[in-house]
């Protein structure tokens, strides 16, 4: 099967391990075989995207309860959120991959690596979550992210400025500060997490990157300047205003200019 067709297969799946798995052996084929360019889309091939499970309850982000993570169920509950996110991110990249005819093989063959490595994020958050005695599905999780996706789903190049290197890129930013509280809380199950976000850190800086190298890429082909372009397409589809503390050493990693670097550092200090 082509390659974007299987991610299109994965990103339907509802069952989270069976889509860890799919998507773990589509991202291998796609390593080492060609990826044909050609158009796949057709009429009506969006019908049961995104595949998600009955649980966990998806509510809006206000309504996500807040929970101490130096209570263990707090802790539960945080590292749910993270896995929420990664389960997500696995549905993410699948769909980047799948959805935009007209892309260079680089690009299938960059978000089919993205999807994998989420896959792995997910699989190594949910091991964690279980062997502290809960699974994923226990508690409620937000949309956010998939809603931005839905919002883009007919432009590649708002999907690149505001999914990866907006909303995944305030991962970076707010990563950094999760390890910080656990780090206070010094349990095994804690530290434990602290040791998974490192993984996840350095991985989601690539991935990053990759939304950052598209977003200019598709920019250039239209003739329309990043910089410039970003706040228009921030406006226009309402994504969420950064806030501060921001990650600029990760920022900087992930391929953010120096001229952004230096707006959201004045805006921090605002």
């Amino acid at each position: 099967m082509h390659p974007r067709l299987s991610a299109l297969a994965a990103l339907r799946l509802t069952d989270p391990e069976q889509k860890v798995a799919a998507t773990r052996a589509t991202a291998a084929v796609a390593a080492t075989d060609s990826i044909a360019t050609d158009p796949l889309r057709v009429v009506g091939d969006d019908i049961g995207v995104p595949g998600r499970p009955e649980r966990p309850l998806r509510v809006a982000a206000t309504a996500v309860q807040k929970r101490s993570p130096f209570t263990p169920e707090g802790r539960a509950a945080l590292i749910h959120s993270i896995c929420h996110i990664e389960f997500n991110a696995i549905n993410l990249a699948l769909d980047a991959a799948w959805r935009y005819d007209g892309m260079p093989e680089a690009y299938y063959r960059d978000w089919l690596r993205v999807a994998d490595e989420e896959a792995q994020h997910f699989t190594l958050l949910h091991a964690h979550l279980q062997d502290m005695g809960w699974r994923y599905g226990d508690f409620p999780g937000h949309d956010g992210l998939w809603s931005m996706c839905e919002k883009t789903r007919d432009d590649v190049l708002a999907r690149m400025a505001l999914v990866p290197r907006t909303l995944e890129a305030r991962g970076l930013d707010a990563t950094p500060l999760i390890q910080a509280k656990l780090r206070r809380v010094d349990t095994p199950d804690a530290l434990r997490a602290v040791e998974i976000l490192d993984i996840i850190l350095r991985d989601e800086v690539g991935h990053v990157a990759i939304g950052n190298h598209w977003y200019r890429w598709l920019c250039e082909r239209a003739g329309r300047d990043p910089e410039a372009t970003y706040p228009e397409l921030v406006a226009r589809y309402e994504a969420p205003r950064l806030k501060p503390p921001f990650n600029l050493e990760a920022r900087g990693q992930a391929g953010f200019s120096a001229e952004e670097l230096r707006a959201l550092s004045a805006a921090a200090k605002d």
